[in-house]
């Protein structure tokens, strides 16, 4: 316990690059093991410590060195799923805790999140989400076109791109990836908790259906519990023990600006572009709900549960043929390995997928569209992450019936930074056999398999 925290400076989503900074030795034993290092598990960790629970983390990468350190940052209530707004809204509660905590080095910051039109027919379908948001009290507001133009600036009345409108939810958030988990990862390793980077968890171990503990590649942890948060990886994981459920993982591509003028300080999107300022002075940009989808044998295999969100959203999905070597829906990738093997976790310890560059230009030309007086930004980095989704994009969390002992939090489908506090009380209230305190109706694992109508949430 207690490993020396390397000081480092990350600028940009995490990766092998990255210093090791987490290196405890692992105990033999802990009332919980999570498996995976990202926003859901930092936080159940955190919360698992609040209820009595010892507690190690295992993360076969970096912490945070997947999705948890690419995405666009935002933390948001607008637009939600109707049965994940009340978590959501204690999770925007629950970062301005966290940030506290960390003396504000998550990044968080409360400024909302505009979510403009361009045609009258865009702005019907933002104000339909309003009466949702009445229903829960939310402080959401409809701008027109002059209180748009008001808060960022276009460069005057020639511009080529006009809002006609935008919705927004006044307390929403935004934090920095890259900083905020490895600054929640060091309050967590302050509260005892053990956490062991490049260490990648082989297979739940059980004896006559009994869990007796985690196997990892560098030996066993006891423990009566386990939460498996590995994000994309997470289906492969189980498929190992013979549980399959229908997550796919689709790559999403972001890019950030050199520093430019300010022409807005917030976080915004309309149906092509999102953007929002950053601290170094430039901006994250990215092409609004594209996504590209490897197929492999899980997309086949479930395929008939994936039509209907299939046939609503075919234009913003890219198929490709086959995934990289090593991902988890990858052709080869072996879905069986024994303990004392190399397991597919080892072999690819960051899920790092390349960037669509092919859009890279549509993204300079969608920006400099809206905003003339900056032109084309120069991309100073740009990067991809494997989103993992189910398909009514929403997640599972749950226990899971066929492995008792095992605490499933996964398919997480683009929400998972924002909410990942909420989720993560959820889970360790979960663990301590207590109420959850929201509904998890929604979010049982037996939906797949129980005949129950799909209901498929929000793409935004």
């Amino acid at each position: 316990m207690g490993s020396q925290i390397k000081p480092h400076i990350q600028l940009g989503p995490i990766d092998l690059n990255t210093p090791l900074r987490f290196g405890d030795s692992l105990p033999e034993a802990v009332d919980v093991v999570v498996i995976g290092g990202g926003i859901i598990g930092i936080t159940s960790a955190l919360y698992l410590v609040e209820e009595g629970f010892s507690v190690a983390i295992v993360e076969k990468g970096r912490m945070a060195c997947e999705q948890s350190s690419r995405n666009w940052g935002w933390i948001r209530q607008h637009g939600r799923d109707e049965d994940e707004l009340p978590i959501m809204m204690e999770a925007n509660r629950l970062w301005g805790e966290l940030d506290a905590k960390v003396k504000g080095r998550t990044g968080f910051k409360r400024e909302g999140i505009l979510y403009l039109a361009s045609s009258e027919a865009q702005m019907e379908k933002r104000l339909a989400w309003v009466d949702i948001a009445k229903q829960h009290q939310l402080d959401t507001r409809v701008l027109t076109k002059a209180q748009v133009a008001d808060r960022i600036d276009q460069g005057g009345t020639s511009y080529a791109h006009q809002w006609v409108g935008a919705t927004t939810t006044v307390n929403d958030a935004r934090a920095e990836p890259w900083l905020a988990v490895p600054a929640l990862a060091e309050l967590a390793q302050s509260k005892g908790i053990t956490i062991r980077e490049n260490c990648a968890a082989r297979a739940f171990d059980f004896a006559a259906g009994t869990l007796r503990g985690v196997i990892t590649e560098s030996g066993t942890i006891k423990c009566d519990q386990v939460v498996l948060a590995a994000g994309a990886w997470s289906s492969l994981f189980l498929q190992r023990h013979g549980i399959s459920i229908p997550q796919l993982s689709v790559r999403s591509s972001v890019s950030a600006t050199a520093p430019m003028k300010e022409v807005f300080t917030g976080n915004a999107a309309d149906e092509k572009l999102a953007f929002r300022r950053r601290e170094d002075g430039g901006y994250t940009i990215s092409v609004s709900n594209l996504h590209d989808l490897y197929l492999g044998p899980d997309a086949f295999r479930h395929f008939f549960k994936w039509l209907p969100v299939a046939t609503e959203h075919w234009r913003d999905t890219k198929l490709r043929i086959s995934a990289p070597k090593g991902f988890p829906d990858q052709w080869r990738v072996p879905r069986k390995w024994a303990e004392d093997e190399v397991s597919p976790f080892e072999r690819l310890r960051v899920l790092e997928p390349q960037p669509n560059h092919q859009k890279t230009e549509e993204l300079r030309d969608e920006f400099a569209k809206r905003f003339p007086q900056l032109g084309k930004p120069e991309l100073k980095h740009t990067w991809a992450g494997m989103i993992d989704t189910m398909p009514d994009l929403v997640p599972i969390v749950d226990r899971v019936p066929q492995l008792e002992g095992v605490i499933l939090a996964t398919g997480m489908s683009g929400h998972g930074f924002g909410i990942g506090p909420g989720f993560g009380r959820i889970i360790a209230k979960i663990v301590a056999g207590k109420p959850a305190g929201h509904d998890m109706h929604r979010f049982r694992f037996s939906r797949f398999s129980d005949d129950s109508k799909m209901r498929p949430g929000p793409a935004i």
